[in-house]
């Protein structure tokens, strides 16, 4: 006596293997056959339907890409880029500014205001250690009442316990025509009894993105009394 036929059935399938689902992820709708019901032994090749082991290994595989690109992103924080995305298209010129600096201590406005004494522990003459902020004019004449052209703002600092020598830390914040709101960074030595003292131009922004040159400072005026001076300023700097 003959065994009795089993009908496949579709829960009769084998699983498919992780290599079958990594191929078969390049398409997440690969048909693969059904039962035909008229014929039971027999696999109907004609039917298909939509994989569903195949759609869930695509979207496994799509989301670990994308956490993958995500992770390699955020894990470099440093490459090169296009010098034209940063608007660097034209070549480097060479810009020169001339303006007074007014450092002014005393009156009812003062512009630079001492926020750390002289150090007492020191007997020195040079006040080491004292630091002035300020928020000095920028003018195009010598006088206060002439034309202003921005701000220095920032600090110095008397760094020398033998001389008056002063670290300058500002920034020329212009506000004057095209460079309003651009501004040029200052770091330096001020040896304040030099006929001449220069320092190095850091950087800048706005029209002075990757600025770098030197600025001359000259003594023209000071009142040993009250501290008040008048510097003159020679910046020469390159930018694009």
């Amino acid at each position: 006596m003959m065994p009795p036929t089993t009908t496949p059935t579709h829960s009769s399938f084998s699983p498919l293997s992780p290599l079958l689902c990594l191929l078969i992820s390049l398409s997440p709708f690969t048909p693969f056959p059904l039962p035909n019901p008229s014929s039971p032994s027999k696999f109907a090749t004609k039917h298909t339907m939509p994989n569903p082991y195949s759609f869930l290994t695509f979207s496994l595989l799509l989301l670990l890409s994308c956490h993958l690109l995500n992770a390699q992103e955020h894990s470099q924080f440093g490459h090169a880029v296009d010098r034209k995305l940063l608007g660097l298209k034209r070549k480097e010129k060479l810009s020169h500014f001339k303006f007074y600096w007014h450092d002014i201590l005393t009156g009812r406005n003062p512009t630079s205001v001492s926020v750390v004494p002289p150090s007492l522990k020191l007997n020195t003459t040079t006040a080491f250690g004292l630091v002035n902020m300020i928020d000095n004019p920028l003018t195009l004449g010598p006088e206060l009442s002439s034309k202003l052209v921005g701000k220095a703002q920032g600090f110095y600092a008397s760094a020398s316990q033998t001389e008056i020598d002063l670290l300058m830390a500002m920034n020329f914040a212009f506000s004057d025509g095209k460079y309003n709101g651009s501004t040029i960074t200052i770091l330096g030595r001020n040896c304040v009894f030099n006929k001449v003292r220069e320092m190095p131009v850091i950087g800048g922004s706005g029209l002075f993105r990757f600025a770098r040159g030197y600025a001359e400072a000259r003594t023209h005026w000071v009142d040993f009394k009250s501290g008040d001076a008048i510097v003159e300023y020679n910046v020469y700097v390159m930018h694009y």
